[in-house]
């Protein structure tokens, strides 16, 4: 609800305008006042008044002279008369035409026209007063004329300011959509193109080798971008931008176009720009703009605008590279879980299996049948579980995680195994949400995958349990049981016997997440893995 105005109390005014200080000379300009064009008519008036006055009193007193005095009498009349025409003339000049103009200047200075002024008389004191008025109208008029160039100007501003956000909107927008670094720096320079309405806009990162490579243009021939693939630091503008920064301008291709051997455009551009591409301080590259007007026609803060989309550049471009280096690190450490898996099961069979080919020899040149004929049994043996471990190995890295999510994918799992194997498999989910991420899901599905390997080939179990849960205070759990043989702690391993214990753990790591192995000869194998509902930055990244 709006305030009410508030209502000014006369009294109050009165009080204020009586503690006003007067201004300078006052005094004298209300003696002037008192004693202008005025005051001698009234005196004479008023002497006109008195003498008309005494004339009838002696008239009424002394009829004898009656006669002597009508003469006179009138003559006091006449000149009262006139002296009475006389003031309401200069009345009617000196004051009511100056208060009429004042009121008409008045009028049309509220109805807003600021170039009405009050008519100067040629002497008097409204002379000054109209003067006055005059100055302070010139001066409202120059301060209205000033109040609107500012607000214009800042209205202008304003809309600049208005079109740089939506810039950097456009711009973050198509630089933050999924897809590789070539699709989205052609969408960038696509929208920065028509945003600024440039002929031709390229973008270059800095090698190690102290050069500019083109990564991505827009408005350039295909045989102007091989020439221009790969420049010096030190022959060019964008060389000299992206070592010493800056923002820098030409006019014109040419010094380009020399280097090149061929002119960059048909017709040549007003303005070659170049803007550093940046992120926390450092030159990536540079990205550059081909105008058909002068930059300074884009506003007072383009300088402002083009480095804060170099930063958005730049931080794609790091993103980019941050994420290349995380997909090199999980291959990498996928690549290592492989050959630890190859190295500790089928490397390791096979190495038996050469020691069965050694002693299959010396029973054939003993000429030993039985024995070689084992011997060959075995070793035939030994190929099989080599085959069935690396068909195995091969089916746990090829099986992928259904389109449906984690929950489905073990449940197919499991039964595909109970099939398989004849182990009686129970999996209970439950959490209502998984908010995992893709790498979480991944990790977890091989532990299971894992899990349920070595409950095939070293349990001896006739029924297993999965169970997944939420403590609904940010940490899952993954249980996965069985009612098997079990490991003796203290019994060295068979080859390959413990490499999924290790992987499992490894991959425990990498969610990050703890695993808890509890196991007894004779009482089955117990594992627990707990993991944050929110993942770390590093398993982010990974």
């Amino acid at each position: 609800m709006n305030a009410s105005p508030e209502r000014t109390d006369p009294s109050q005014s009165r009080l204020t305008a009586w503690m006003t200080p007067p201004a300078d000379g006052w005094r004298r300009k209300s003696y002037r006042l008192f004693l202008n064009r005025l005051t001698l008519p009234l005196i004479c008036l008023a002497v006109v008044f008195a003498a008309i006055g005494a004339a009838s009193f002696i008239i009424v007193s002394f009829p004898q002279h009656k006669n002597s005095l009508y003469p006179t009498l009138g003559a006091l009349l006449l000149t009262g008369l006139a002296l009475i025409w006389l003031i309401i003339a200069r009345v009617r000049h000196n004051l009511v035409e100056p208060l009429a103009h004042l009121r008409n200047w008045s009028a049309r200075m509220s109805g807003g026209n600021l170039s009405a002024r009050v008519p100067v008389p040629s002497h008097g004191e409204f002379r000054e007063l109209a003067i006055d008025i005059n100055h302070l109208s010139d001066e409202l008029k120059s301060l209205t004329i000033d109040m609107d160039s500012r607000v214009r100007a800042q209205t202008v501003r304003l809309a600049r300011k208005t079109q740089s956000l939506d810039i950097l909107y456009d711009v973050a927008s198509s630089l933050s959509q999924p897809g590789d670094l070539d699709k989205l720096l052609e969408s960038f320079l696509d929208t920065f193109i028509e945003l600024v309405d440039a002929r031709a806009a390229t973008v270059r990162v800095l090698t190690e080798e102290g050069q500019t490579r083109l990564v991505a243009s827009r408005g350039l021939a295909a045989e102007v971008v091989e020439k221009d693939r790969q420049m010096d630091t030190g022959l060019c503008q964008c060389g000299w931008a992206a070592t010493e920064g800056g923002i820098r301008v030409q006019r014109g291709t040419q010094s380009c176009a020399k280097l090149l051997g061929t002119p960059m455009l048909k017709r040549d551009c007003q303005e070659f720009v170049v803007v550093p591409v940046t992120y926390q301080d450092r030159i990536l590259g540079v990205y550059n703009l081909f105008l058909d007007r002068p930059m300074s026609a884009l506003g007072e803060d383009i300088h402002d605008l083009l480095n804060s989309v170099g930063k958005h550049l730049g931080l794609a471009l790091e993103k980019s590279r941050l994420d290349n280096q995380a997909r090199q690190i999980a291959i990498m450490e996928e690549r290592n879980i492989i050959g630890n898996e190859l190295h500790d099961s089928l490397a390791q069979a096979l190495v038996g299996m050469r020691l069965q080919v050694k002693m299959l020899g010396e029973s054939l040149h003993t000429k030993d049948l039985r024995a070689s004929q084992s011997e060959v049994q075995n070793l035939r043996t030994a190929i099989e579980e080599a085959h069935a471990s690396l068909r195995e190995l091969l089916a746990n890295y090829r099986l992928k995680i259904d389109e449906r999510g984690l929950v489905p994918a073990v449940a197919g799992m499991v039964e595909r195994f109970s099939e398989e194997t004849g182990i009686n498999v129970f999996f209970h989910n439950e959490c209502r949400k998984l908010r995992l991420t893709p790498v979480q899901e991944s990790q977890i599905f091989h532990i299971v995958k894992e899990a349920l390997s070595n409950i095939r080939k070293h349990s001896n179990a006739r029924n297993a349990r999965i169970l997944l849960n939420g403590d609904g205070k940010g940490t899952y759990s993954l249980l996965i049981e069985d009612d098997g043989e079990g490991m003796a702690p203290a019994s060295p391993a068979l080859p390959g016997e413990h490499i999924g214990l290790s992987v499992m753990r490894e991959r425990a790591e990498r969610l990050p997440g703890e695993l808890t192995i509890e196991s007894e000869p004779g009482e089955g194998t117990r594992i627990v893995l707990s993991f944050p509902v929110a993942p770390a930055k590093t398993a982010a990244v990974k």
